[in-house]
């Protein structure tokens, strides 16, 4: 019993000094709520920008082809491979060291909104997208 409190502590440890060096961080690669693609968000300059990375569903069901970016209100981008699509536009740091504002494009309607990024904690993300005074936040999560 002794020797599982232990491992058990030093496993916590571990996590804890782990924690810290993310906080506040939109760095890294983000897993979405529905669990079907990862984004991984990067400097790029002063700002934050991110890319698809990894998608449940590489292939489209009914091409066999890899999936692409169909849906793009730019005509020229329908063809591009969602693998490598930017999402996360030119962040700019909005004073607050884990806050984030600039534009986000959704795959999924082919627009780009105004939106933020928000670090809470270490292993999630609040991401927000409006359109004039209607918003809708999502929660990313932080994988590997």
């Amino acid at each position: 019993m002794t020797r599982v409190f232990y491992s058990t502590a030093a496993v916590v440890i571990a996590l804890a000094a782990i924690v810290p060096a993310h906080a506040g961080d939109p760095t890294g690669t983000w897993l979405i709520p529905d669990r079907t693609a990862k984004v991984r968000i990067v400097a790029c300059g002063e700002a934050m920008c991110g890319s698809v990375v990894w998608l449940s569903k590489p292939n489209d069901a009914a091409t066999g082809k890899p999936q692409t970016d169909k849906l793009n209100s730019d005509l020229d981008k329908r063809r591009r491979p969602m693998l490598g699509v930017p999402i996360i536009l030119g962040m700019q740091r909005n004073g607050e060291d884990n806050k984030w504002w600039g534009r986000i494009y959704n795959p999924d309607d082919g627009n780009t909104y105004r939106a933020s990024l928000e670090a809470v904690g270490a292993l999630r993300l609040k991401v927000r997208a409006c359109v004039a005074i209607y918003c809708q936040t999502e929660i990313w999560a932080r994988t590997n």
